[in-house]
C-alpha cells in the first residue's frame, strides 16, 4: 500500500515535509557572499549539487521564504556582486553551519555569529571559510527564478574558478581520498547524516563491454528466492556468462556438495547462499564458479 500525495493540491508546507524527508541525503553548500558595500554573509543550502565538469558548474537554490515571500541575503548579495565561495561541510562544522542559517539582520556577519574564520579568496571578493577543508571560488553565471510564490527556488549557477583542498585529504596520487573526507549531508526536519568510512561502500561501474543484464541470466538465478536484486546485478555485470574453471578450489563448496548430495534441492539452496556471501564480499568470479556447479 502507498500513501499518494498530489502535490498540485497540497500546500507548500506539506510538500516541503514530504520532499525534504524523501530526497536525501543532500550535500550542503555553505555559501559565502558579499554585497556592494562589502558586508559579508555566509549561509547553508542543501538544494545543491555539481552539474557540469567542462565548464565546472555547481548549482544551489535559494528558496523564497514561504511565510512572507522574501529572499535570503545570499541571493540579494549575488544579484549585487555575482560571486560566491562554496565551502564544503564536514561533521565538525554542522552545529556552526546550522547556526549560520539563522535569519540575522542585513549587514550582520554570520562568520562572527557562527564562529567561522574568514580567509581571503584569490579570484573573488567573498571570503572563504577556513574551517572547511574544500573551498570553491566561483563566479555566478546566472540566477534562474523557478516561481513567484513562497517556496519557489532560485537557481544560482556558479562556475568554479579555483578550488582549495586541505592537503590532509589527499591520497598518494594527489587526488582526494574519499575515506578522509568526513562529509555531512542534510535530510528532513532536524535530521543530518554523516559520511564516514563505516558507511562507505564501492560498487563496480557497469562493464564497458556491456554487461549481459539480469534478463540474460539463467532462469534458475532469475527466479532464485535467495539471491537479491543487488546480487543478481553483480552477476549480470559480465560481458558473457563464465565457463567452469576446473582449477577453481573452494573447500566450502566441496563440503556443501558432499553433505547435501542426497538432497539436490537443498544443495542448490546452500550453494546459492554460499554464492550470495561471496557476492556480498564482491567476489563475483568466485560466486559464478559456485553457481555454475548447480547447472
Amino acid at each position: 500500500m502507498y500513501k499518494t500525495i498530489d502535490l498540485t493540491d497540497e500546500n507548500a508546507a506539506v510538500a516541503q515535509n514530504f520532499l525534504l524527508h524523501a530526497v536525501g541525503p543532500r550535500p550542503i553548500a555553505l555559501a559565502s557572499t558579499v554585497d556592494v558595500e562589502g558586508n559579508v554573509n555566509v549561509s547553508p543550502f542543501s538544494f545543491f549539487n555539481i552539474f557540469s565538469i567542462q565548464p565546472p558548474i555547481l548549482i544551489f537554490s535559494s528558496a523564497t521564504r514561504m511565510r512572507d515571500n522574501t529572499h535570503k541575503h545570499t541571493l540579494e548579495n549575488i544579484r549585487q556582486v555575482p560571486e560566491v565561495v562554496i565551502n564544503i561541510v564536514t561533521h565538525e562544522m554542522v552545529e556552526q553551519v546550522s547556526l549560520s542559517s539563522a535569519e540575522y539582520g542585513k549587514g550582520v556577519n554570520e562568520f562572527q555569529k557562527a564562529g567561522f574564520t574568514e580567509i581571503a579568496s584569490q579570484k573573488v571578493k567573498p571570503p572563504r571559510v577556513t574551517e572547511s577543508p574544500v573551498q570553491m571560488e566561483c563566479k555566478v553565471n546566472d540566477v534562474i527564478s523557478l516561481g513567484e510564490h513562497g517556496g519557489a527556488g532560485n537557481l544560482v549557477i556558479a562556475e568554479v574558478l579555483t578550488m582549495h583542498v586541505d592537503e590532509a585529504l589527499l591520497d598518494a596520487s594527489g587526488g582526494i581520498d574519499q575515506l578522509k573526507l568526513p562529509l555531512s549531508s542534510r535530510l528532513g526536519g532536524n535530521w543530518y547524516a554523516n559520511i564516514s568510512p563505516l558507511n562507505l561502500f564501492q560498487v563496480t561501474k557497469p562493464n564497458r563491454q556491456l554487461g549481459i543484464g539480469i534478463d540474460n541470466l539463467p532462469e534458475t538465478l532469475k527466479t532464485s528466492t535467495i539471491l537479491n536484486g543487488s546480487q543478481l546485478a553483480r552477476l549480470a555485470n559480465v560481458s558473457e556468462i563464465p565457463v567452469i574453471n576446473p582449477a577453481y578450489d573452494d573447500d566450502q563448496m566441496k563440503q556443501i556438495i558432499q553433505y547435501y548430495s542426497v538432497d539436490p534441492a537443498e544443495m542448490e539452496n546452500e550453494l546459492e547462499r554460499h554464492a550470495a556471501n561471496l557476492l556480498n564480499e564482491n567476489k563475483v568470479d568466485e560466486a559464478w564458479q559456485v553457481l555454475l556447479a548447480i547447472s
